[in-house]
């Protein structure tokens, strides 16, 4: 499932192909896949321009001149790929947004959703339940430790839980956990006050350094997109089971963790 890193990395990209861009033609072939009936969706959003595009956890925003905002999840199974219809993958596309000769395919979205709102407050109303943005300028250390105080639960659990931090989900717990040199299954509120320092720090840098190739998304967004998906060979311990640990030689053990598969090396994680 694309998180943080990937969903940014998406919208860096998008914001260069689609700002200031009118939407020609609306293609719904999935009506689970929205939030409204078809017509609706159709009419609110073909002939309208794309203004911006942000990010919110692991959502993408797209903001019409017509303040009406699209909130995509593409959840477990979701992609998305721009260009021509000669270029689109051979697979079944849920929602399309035309922009003249050049399209936005909407791909897998069989748990993921495109939902249309009225208005930014509608969409904030929604997403309101959110915990913090882990690479926001205002969360600083001591709002972390704010945060985690009296906190109780596993590491792992606590990472991917998306009221406590948004946009982290398995891969990026089990690589934090790897750089800050802890087990995911220790328990939040026994780490040590060196251990919550490590901790803030080893988010901030696993975030950016997979913002930084590509996130870890093999399907490229375009065609001749050779960064997206870059981070995928440089994971250190995630989907990676039985394989040697780059720091120290161990085998990197998987095992389930709230009935999340989890990642990690016994010998050099403590």
């Amino acid at each position: 499932m694309p998180e943080l890193p990937e969903m940014e990395h998406y919208k860096l990209l998008l914001l260069q192909k689609l700002r200031g861009k009118t939407v020609s033609n609306v293609e719904v072939n999935r009506e689970k896949s929205i939030n409204v009936v078809p017509e609706v969706f159709l009419n609110n959003v073909k002939g309208h321009q794309i203004i911006n595009i942000e990010r919110k956890a692991k959502h993408l925003l797209f903001y019409l001149d017509n303040g009406h905002v699209l909130l995509l999840h593409l959840m477990l199974g979701g992609w998305m790929f721009y260009g021509k219809d000669e270029d689109k993958p051979d697979r079944t596309i849920q929602i399309q947004l035309s922009f003249g000769n050049e399209h936005l395919y909407f791909i897998g979205l069989r748990l993921g959703f495109l939902h249309i709102y009225n208005s930014k407050a509608d969409v904030e109303k929604e997403l309101a339940g959110l915990g913090p943005e882990p690479l926001s300028p205002n969360f600083t250390f001591t709002e972390f430790m704010a945060l985690i105080e009296k906190r109780r639960g596993r590491l792992k659990t606590k990472l991917v839980d998306q009221q406590f931090l948004s946009g982290i989900g398995n891969c990026y717990s089990d690589e934090i956990c790897f750089h800050a040199g802890t087990i995911p299954k220790r328990e939040l509120n026994e780490l040590s006050s060196s251990e919550n320092k490590q901790l803030f720090e080893s988010i901030h840098h696993v975030l950016k350094d997979a913002l930084k190739h590509g996130g870890y998304m093999e399907n490229p967004l375009f065609k001749g997109d050779t960064l997206t998906g870059g981070y995928n060979n440089l994971c250190k311990v995630y989907d990676r089971e039985g394989e040697s640990c780059l720091r120290c030689g161990s085998k990197i053990i998987k095992e389930m963790i709230s009935s999340r598969k989890t990642f990690y090396c016994l010998n050099c994680q403590k």
